[in-house]
């Protein structure tokens, strides 16, 4: 599930296409997601063009949109993310990922742990 976000922290949730809330977000081709196995401690940050998925054990992550604050802001990342488990009994997730706030929305799974560290051009 999505967690709802104070409008000025992260971008409005998307309609059809993601976009972001405001000109303070700009758009980026692909997104860097750092993924934990909790079990045996190995972490692995994929990139992920928007529009793709990749997979990380039993997850499949789909990157809808990747943004970022312009030059003159604080740095921050945000990604649009659906999360599927190919366990239908454990947890996925839909919604944005903020870099500087990861507990703002996170996806609630006991064996993975998924981050937003970026989004590149």
């Amino acid at each position: 599930p999505a967690a709802a976000g104070s409008a000025s922290s992260a971008p409005a949730a998307p309609s059809d296409q993601p976009t972001p809330l405001s000109d303070a977000w700009l758009p980026r081709q692909a997104a860097e997601i750092q993924a934990l196995d909790k079990v045996n401690g190995r972490s692995t940050v994929l990139t992920v063009p928007v529009g793709k998925s990749a997979s990380y054990g039993s997850l499949t992550i789909t990157v809808q949109a990747c943004v970022v604050r312009p030059p003159d802001q604080p740095q921050d990342s945000a990604a649009y993310l659906v999360i599927a488990d190919s366990h239908p009994d454990e947890p996925g997730f839909t919604g944005w990922m903020v870099q500087d706030s990861p507990a703002l929305a996170m996806l609630q799974h006991p064996i993975y742990d998924i981050r937003v560290v970026g989004c590149r051009s």
